[in-house]
């Protein structure tokens, strides 16, 4: 005699869930087996339910409930009106069977005595073809597996009867067993079915597949797992730790419970490395949550223990492998849809180009060779430990002053990252960062102009036009690092930020460089901030939410960075100090903030020497260098009427903000240098706009001129009108027109260097007669006044900071009588150097030197070393106090500071490294960022890529391949692609993410 059924179907109120539990009411009076009984139960508000006719003739009874209540709880309320010896049937308002359903369904109990629970094959409710899961299964750590979700039903699956497991919607629970197998509401809501099938087994029961019984369902409904990806990755995590905790033997329970904490910290890499930051919080979130659910735990192990009969092993042979999680989870190559993008960095001449930069500029610089550090300029040595270089690069103890305490310029964190590449010797990496600076522009203007073109021979002429920049030539021969430092990050910020939108690992990347980039350019904070809000508007205006979620994360390296001595600037009033430049202050030749002035930055010349040409010819016949520019201008003015006139007006949009930013800061002073003051380098604003003339220029060439002979005929002018423009500058080392120099490796004297080798805390108290008459004194710590040592907080101040000494030092060369060695030696300082005025000194000066040797000749205390070429310099005969650390107070700062900057970048870092998912994805796209349908497609040949898909992701329980439905363009891209172009800029796909 068959079994009685009771179905139980749990639901939500709304109008979209009546509709869909009239639609499941509908399908129970179809079934060629009906149940036996039908109680229904409500999450929230039931009145319109109740006034149903269509319901109240199909349901014996309608429960109640607040609209919080799980499935689970639900299921428990109405088991009171089961009847004994009755099957249970447990649907949802979504879940609506096939005519045949139930009748499979107990079919499969009763061929299969063993069997404690049939499962269903539940099939999308829109498309019935796809199925939405046919048995679940778990791997060794506790992960649940769909074994059938997302594919298309071709009757592959359905000679498959037996699975750990099942998606809690549709199945058949035996009379028998109906009492001890009931869903626990400690799941919140996944994994239920799974948990049910493991307990069947461990019962000496099992699940049977029924696959012939089909039943409908949609997403949204209250079985189903939420749908906000957030809520989403949190209960299923939390079902996972609390089954891991319910299962595990009783003796290892506490240490699963102590490996909750430092399980969250592992899987929080990996989520950011597999670019779902969405999963950090609900992955802290379960852990905590599963910490503290004691009573939750004991229930589950007590249900489970009760109803126990057979050895866990029996559940081996059903759980996945970890081959079999990658086998199911990796959708293999060929994803990208036959729309490939390679990179063709070689077969394209990008590397060709590189060399052929490496060969010019050990041409151009040949002297560098043999230098062991380099000078002049606004160059400094570096520490001599990396130790050194990112204690410089910390909030507290400043390397210059007495009890100077307070944050790093964001700077020296780029300092201490070049020097730590040569940690043997990190002045030698400035160096080598002079040697290999125009090969690495080249190959940063080339990747960046891989965003525009297609064609190989414009992205060697975008990387050769990024090198030649007047402005970063000048700063080459000028001996800037900021600023040289800045011209080589500007084009990787363009490559990954333009596409930042579309993935979490180019938003990642470019986080990064963006801040390296304001780093070493505060003054360009004001218009990249304009640009990216311009970008933001614009990604939101067409519905890219998630874009716009990944370009706000673009800021935060950049704001806990820059948040300490920003703080640090508006607690001393002085807002605009903000924007000075880092490292060494150095009043070094600039333009005018006059008309003129203005004239040199419109046409890409920081200073009026024009890249070397005034000193080369007459300034009557120099002044006529500019119009070598004029050629790639011009080509850049017409990317608004090309083709891709949007990408062209955004490049020109970035020019104009570049040239701006160059207008506004040319002749603005905030720092000071031995009361001196240095106005802001324009030059930083003028390699963004020359950024965007480049990129321009590039867009007219790719676009608007078709003929390829009038093509190359464009590119040969203007590549040999900068390669002109370049040559005064190339050739200023060999012709002694450049202020670099062979060290030194330090700027005090060699006795003074040696005792402070290791970075030792040893204090020097330099003197410096200026020309005005004054007297300028500075304290410096280690071996040698360095450039990651420089800080802002005394370069920009109005006021002392830390300890003056400034009057000290006046009494030190007075005919005052006092405990001069005494007062110097309870600051710590250990030597007294008195420098002469760099460049030409004046008799003033001269004769201030002169009296200050006398002065401390005569004064007891201090032996005379002797002269060097840094100065005359003498010892004080006192032993010296040690240099103070940190306060409490202040060391709590340090390791606030501190940490939330780890957090940050190191989150950032790991959003960046490539996975061979984000890679996969990255080739199916096209780099060109902004295509137009009206533009012809250039396919290039193929070639191998220079980044191989060898990353592979050895994390089980981490990899899905769930594609988000979001259209990714450019922000810069005049309109949505259309179907024409969809093979040339296909939408890119966004990163996987975790779900079930």
């Amino acid at each position: 005699m068959p079994t009685r059924v009771h179905a139980i179907i749990v639901a939500r109120p709304g109008s979209s869930s009546r509709a869909q539990l009239l639609r499941t009411l509908d399908a129970l009076t179809l079934q060629t087996r009906r149940a036996d009984a039908v109680t229904l139960v409500v999450c929230g508000d039931g009145s319109s339910v109740r006034a149903s006719e269509a319901v109240g003739r199909v349901v014996e009874g309608i429960i109640e409930a607040r609209s919080s209540t799980s499935f689970a709880e639900a299921v428990e309320l109405a088991r009171p009106r089961v009847a004994e010896g009755a099957a249970v049937w447990l649907l949802a308002h979504d879940t609506a069977p096939h005519p045949h359903a139930l009748a499979q369904l107990a079919g499969a109990l009763e061929r299969s005595p063993s069997a404690a629970i049939a499962a269903p094959k539940l099939v999308n409710a829109d498309d019935d073809r796809e199925m939405v899961s046919l048995g679940v299964t778990m791997t060794a750590l506790g992960r649940s597996v769909e074994l059938a979700a997302g594919e298309l039903d071709q009757g592959q699956h359905d000679g498959r009867d037996d699975a750990l497991g099942s998606d809690i919607r549709g199945v058949l629970i035996r009379s028998e067993v109906r009492d001890r197998l009931r869903p626990d509401a400690a799941l919140a809501g996944a994994d239920e079915g799974l948990d049910l099938g493991v307990r069947a087994r461990l019962g000496g029961g099992r699940v049977v597949l029924a696959p012939n019984a089909r039943i409908s369902v949609h997403p949204d409904g209250p079985a189903a797992l939420p749908q906000p990806a957030a809520q989403r990755a949190f209960v299923t995590r939390l079902a996972q730790l609390h089954r891991r905790l319910a299962y595990a033997p009783v003796m290892t329970v506490p240490l699963h419970w102590l490996s909750l904490l430092p399980l969250a910290l592992w899987r929080t890499i990996v989520h950011l490395i597999g670019k779902r930051p969405a999963s950090v919080f609900p992955e802290w979130g379960a852990a905590l949550t599963a910490m503290v659910r004691f009573g939750a735990v004991a229930r589950s192990r007590q249900r489970i223990r009760s109803f126990r009969t057979a050895h866990w092993s029996s559940i081996a042979p059903l759980r996945m492998t970890r081959a079999q999680l990658h086998r199911s989870l990796d959708d293999g190559h060929g994803s990208e849809g036959g729309a490939v993008s390679e990179l063709n960095f070689f077969s394209g001449g990008g590397a060709w180009a590189v060399l052929g930069a490496l060969v010019v500029s050990v041409a151009s610089f040949t002297t560098l060779l043999a230098w062991p550090a380099i000078g002049g300029g606004a160059l400094l040595p570096l520490r001599d430990t990396v130790t050194g270089l990112w204690q410089d690069a910390a909030w507290g103890l400043r390397g210059v002053g007495v009890e100077i305490t307070g944050p790093a310029d964001p700077f020296a964190s780029v300092i201490a990252v070049l020097g730590t590449l040569w940690g043997g010797a990190p002045s030698f990496a400035m160096v080598l960062l002079w040697l290999f600076a125009l090969p690495l522009a080249v190959l940063g203007g080339w990747f960046a102009a891989t965003r525009i073109t297609d064609r190989g021979g414009m992205r060697i002429f975008g990387g050769v036009a990024w090198a030649l920049a007047p402005t970063f030539l000048t700063a080459l021969v000028d001996g800037r690092p900021a600023a040289v430092l800045l011209h080589l990050i500007l084009p990787w910020l363009f490559h990954a930020a333009v596409v930042a939108h579309r993935s979490w690992g180019a938003a990642g990347a470019a986080s990064i460089i963006l801040a390296a980039a304001l780093a070493c350019a505060p003054a360009l904070a004001p218009g990249i901030g304009l640009l990216w809000l311009i970008a933001i508007i614009l990604v939101l205006a067409r519905g890219w939410f998630h874009g716009a979620v990944r370009m706000l994360w673009m800021l935060a390296p950049t704001v806990v960075l820059f948040l300490p001595i920003v703080v640090w600037q508006l607690q001393y009033g002085n807002v605009w100090a903000i924007f000075a430049d880092p490292g060494f202050a150095w009043a070094g030749p600039q333009a005018a903030a006059d008309g003129a002035g203005r004239m040199l930055l419109a046409t890409g010349f920081p200073t009026d020497t024009l890249a070397g040409w005034t000193q080369i010819l007459d300034p009557a016949i120099a002044v006529w260098a500019p119009l070598l520019i004029a050629p790639i201008a011009l080509l850049a003015l017409a990317a608004a009427i090309a083709p891709r006139w949007g990408a062209g007006i955004t490049m020109l949009v970035v020019t104009l903000t570049g040239l701006a930013t160059a207008f506004l800061t040319a002749g603005a002073t905030v720092t000071f240098a031995h009361g001196v003051p240095v106005a802001i380098w324009p030059g930083t604003g003028l390699s963004l706009a020359w950024a965007g003339l480049v990129g321009a220029a590039l867009v007219t060439l790719d676009t608007a001129i078709t003929l390829p002979r009038l093509r190359i005929v464009a590119v040969t002018i203007a590549g040999l009108s900068l390669a002109v423009c370049a040559v005064p500058a190339l050739a200023a080392l060999h012709t002694d027109r450049t202020v670099l120099t062979n060290g030194p490796t330090s700027t005090l004297p060699a006795y003074v260097a040696a005792e402070a080798r290791g970075d030792r805390e040893i204090a020097t108290l330099v003197l410096t007669p200026q020309n005005s008459g004054g007297l300028a004194s500075e304290v410096v710590w280690g071996a040698s006044d360095t450039l990651g040592a420089q800080t802002t907080m005394l370069n920009t101040a109005t006021e002392p900071q830390g300890i003056d000494i400034s009057a000290l030092a006046v009494d030190l060369l007075s005919t005052r009588t006092f405990d001069a060695p005494g007062e110097l030696a309870e600051h710590g300082i250990h030597f007294v150097l008195l420098d002469q005025v760099a460049g030409d000194e004046s008799d003033a000066a001269r004769a201030f030197r002169v009296a200050a040797v006398t002065a401390l000749d005569q004064r007891a205390g201090f032996v005379k070393v002797g002269e060097t070429d840094k100065g005359v310099l003498w010892r004080l005969d006192a032993a010296s106090a040690e240099r103070p650390g940190l306060t409490s107070a202040e060391a709590g700062t340090w390791r606030a500071v501190t940490t939330l900057q780890l957090i940050v970048f190191f989150a950032a870092l790991l959003l960046s490294i490539p996975t061979r998912a984000s890679r996969r994805a990255a080739r199916a796209q096209s780099r060109i960022v902004g295509r137009s349908p009206a533009e012809p497609l250039v396919l290039p040949k193929r070639a191998d890529d220079n980044f191989d898909d060898n990353f592979d992701d050895n994390f089980d329980d981490e990899r899905e391949d769930e594609r988000e439905d979001e259209p990714v363009e450019s922000a810069s891209d005049p309109e949505p692609a259309s179907e024409q172009e969809i093979a040339a800029d296909p939408e890119p796909a966004s990163e996987p993410e975790e779900e079930r």
